[in-house]
């Protein structure tokens, strides 16, 4: 912080601005509301087949077959990899 021309820290000397937070900055996290809505529903609606496939995989001990159906169902590895997690965790409640 100079204030010279040239170099790294070149040009006029400013103090930084506190700026409040961007609503893009909330972008992906869920609130309660939406949260709340999404297990009613899931207890109303019940699981999908394929969702059923995975925990009978689950439940013979074939979690790498369980991955590569819910990764064709679903399009990726990341997504295949949550559906497992929650349809383990799903098992473990029942």
């Amino acid at each position: 912080m100079s204030g010279i021309a040239v170099g790294l820290e070149k040009g006029h000397i400013v103090t930084k601005r506190e700026l409040a937070p961007r609503p893009s900055s909330r972008k992906g996290r869920s609130s309660t509301k939406t949260k709340f809505v999404r297990e009613v529903v899931r207890e109303v609606t019940g699981l999908a087949p394929y969702e059923k496939r995975i925990i009978e995989l689950l439940r013979i001990g074939c979690d790498k077959r369980a991955l590569r159906l819910a990764k064709k169902r679903l399009g990726t590895h990341g997504r295949a990899k949550r559906k497992r997690e929650e349809m383990s965790d799903v098992l473990r409640k029942k």
